[in-house]
C-alpha cells in the first residue's frame, strides 16, 4: 500500500463529492425562483440516497465478482469482505475502502446530473424512487461492464478513462428519456424561463470545475504521472470549450453570456472527461473546442426538435459523453499512457469502430430501461407534478420551503 496514493485518491473523493453540491447550485441558479430549493435538493439527497444504494447493492454489482460479463455478484452486500487490504483487482496501491467511497461518489453525481433535464415539473418522491432504481438497473451493470473486473465491454476493448460512458452518456440518454415522458413545462415556447440568480450558476461552475481535477485527475488511482496527465487535460478541455462556446455565441447571436460560458465550461469538461488520462494537451485543447462548438450547436437545436431539456442535460452531458468517447478512439496514445491504448491517429483505426460500439449499446441500453421506468412510474405513483403546484413551484410544494423572504 502506497501512502501517496491513498492520500491522494483520499483527496480526490472529497472532491468528487464536493461537485454534488456544486451541481446543486449550478442548476439551481438556472432555474425560476420558485424552483431553485426544488432543483438543489433533487440533487443533494442523492449523496443520502445513492450512498445508501452503493453499501448494499451498488458497489457489489458494479466491482464485485464477475458474473458472466454482465454484472458483479452480491458477495460484496453491506461492504461485507470489503477491507482496508488493496484489492488484487483494482488500485492495488491503496485500500479498497478508498477505492470503494471514491467510487461511490461517481454513483452519487450521476443520477443528480439526470434532474435538470425535467427541473421544475417533477414530484420529489417518484424521482428518488426512480433514482433507487435507475442506479441499480442502469448505472450499476454499465459500470461493470467497462470498469469491473470481467466486464465485456471493457474485455472487448472499450476505454472510459474517468465516466464519459458509464457517467455522462447514461445521464444523457436518461435525460432524453425523462423529457419524452413528462413532457415540457407549462408555458414551454410562449413564456420566458429566465435563470433566476446567474451569479449561484457561476458559483456551481466553479465548484464543479474545482472537483473535475477530483474526477479525472482521481481516476489515475496513483498520484503518478497519468494522474498529471489527466489534470492538465481536465483543465485544457475545459477552457477550450468555454472559449469556443463564447466564440459559437458572439459569432451567431451578437452578444456573449456568462451563462453560455459556464455552459461551455462544462461541455468542454464532460468531453474530456473519457480521454484524460489518454491524449497530451494539445489533443486535451482540440476535444475541449470540439465539445463546446458541438454541445453548443445540439443545445440551440433543442427549440427546433420541441425538447425541453430545461438545463440542457442532453445536449452538454450526454452529447458531450458521447463525443469525447468517440474522440478517445481518434487522438487516445500510449506515448502518453503505456497502459492505455492508440487510436485513429497513431495508427489503431479499430479503437474508433470499438469506441462507437461502446456508445451504441451503452446509450440504447440506458434510454430504453430508464424509458421504461419513467413510463411505469409516471403511470403509478405519478411523476410530474399537477398544473397547481407548477404554477406554485416545486419549493412551496414539494417542500414547504421558499428560498427568498420578500
Amino acid at each position: 500500500m502506497n501512502k501517496a496514493d491513498t492520500a491522494f485518491i483520499l483527496a480526490a473523493a472529497g472532491l468528487v463529492l464536493l461537485m454534488t453540491p456544486g451541481l446543486a447550485l449550478f442548476y439551481g441558479g438556472m432555474v425560476r425562483s420558485k424552483n431553485v430549493l426544488g432543483t438543489i435538493m433533487q440533487s443533494l439527497f442523492m449523496i443520502a440516497l445513492i450512498t445508501i444504494e452503493w453499501v448494499y447493492l451498488g458497489y457489489s454489482m458494479s466491482f464485485g465478482p464477475d458474473v458472466g460479463g454482465f454484472i458483479g455478484d452480491l458477495s460484496w452486500f453491506a461492504l461485507n469482505g470489503v477491507t482496508n487490504a488493496p484489492s488484487p483487482d483494482y488500485a492495488t496501491t491503496i485500500p479498497q475502502t478508498v477505492f470503494m467511497v471514491y467510487q461511490c461518489m461517481f454513483a452519487v453525481i450521476t443520477p443528480a446530473l439526470i434532474t435538470g433535464a425535467f427541473a421544475e415539473r417533477v414530484r420529489f418522491v417518484p424521482f428518488t424512487i426512480f433514482s433507487v432504481l435507475w442506479a441499480i438497473l442502469v448505472y450499476n451493470p454499465v459500470c461493470h461492464w467497462i470498469w469491473g473486473k470481467g466486464g465485456w465491454l471493457g474485455a472487448m476493448g472499450v476505454m472510459d478513462f474517468a465516466g464519459g460512458l458509464v457517467v455522462h452518456a447514461t445521464c444523457g440518454a436518461a435525460a432524453l428519456a425523462g423529457v419524452l415522458v413528462i413532457g415540457a413545462r407549462r408555458g414551454y415556447g410562449k413564456s420566458s424561463f429566465m435563470p433566476h440568480n446567474l451569479p449561484m450558476t457561476m458559483l456551481g461552475t466553479g465548484l464543479l470545475w474545482f472537483g473535475w481535477f477530483g474526477f479525472n485527475g482521481g481516476s489515475a488511482l496513483a498520484a503518478d504521472e497519468v494522474a498529471a496527465t489527466a489534470f492538465v487535460a481536465t483543465h485544457f478541455g475545459g477552457m477550450a470549450g468555454m472559449f469556443m462556446w463564447v466564440v459559437m455565441e458572439w459569432s451567431t447571436q451578437g452578444k456573449a453570456t456568462t451563462l453560455g460560458a459556464a455552459s461551455g465550461a462544462i461541455a468542454g469538461l464532460a468531453t474530456i472527461t473519457p480521454t484524460a488520462g489518454f491524449v497530451g494537451p494539445n489533443s486535451a485543447i482540440i476535444i475541449g473546442l470540439l465539445g463546446g462548438c458541438i454541445c453548443f450547436i445540439a443545445v440551440s437545436s433543442k427549440r427546433k426538435l420541441r425538447l425541453d431539456d430545461s438545463l440542457d442535460v442532453v445536449g452538454i452531458h450526454g452529447v458531450g459523453g458521447i463525443l469525447g468517447s468517440l474522440c478517445l478512439g481518434i487522438f487516445a496514445t500510449t506515448g502518453v499512457n503505456p497502459g492505455g491504448v492508440n487510436g485513429m491517429f497513431y495508427g489503431n483505426s479499430s479503437q474508433l469502430l470499438t469506441q462507437a460500439i461502446g456508445v451504441v449499446v451503452v446509450s440504447v441500453y440506458a434510454f430504453v430501461v430508464s424509458y421504461i421506468l419513467f413510463k411505469v412510474l409516471h403511470a403509478t405513483l405519478g411523476l410530474r407534478v399537477s398544473d397547481e403546484a407548477e404554477v406554485l413551484g416545486l419549493d412551496s410544494s414539494e417542500h414547504s420551503e421558499t428560498a427568498y423572504n420578500n
